[in-house]
């Protein structure tokens, strides 16, 4: 098992090509998934895939405003 359970914030931040603070605010207004451990946040990886695969459906992609 080369896959990590829990990736940091910054870890999932890289995975999504995001910045980290913005990966903060995700996981803020609960649009990304996250568990607290302690102090700490954690992203798990494959709710992370999961939340990936729901973000590319056409009815969330619809909701995206368009820049």
């Amino acid at each position: 098992m080369d896959e990590q359970l829990l990736l940091t914030v910054r870890e999932a931040a890289k995975i999504l090509r995001i910045s980290r603070n913005s990966a903060y605010i995700l996981i803020s207004q609960n649009e990304l998934p996250a568990i607290r451990l302690g102090r700490s946040i954690r992203v798990p990886h494959e709710a992370l895939e999961a939340w990936i695969r729901g973000a590319s459906s056409p009815t969330l992609v619809n909701r995206i405003p368009p820049r």
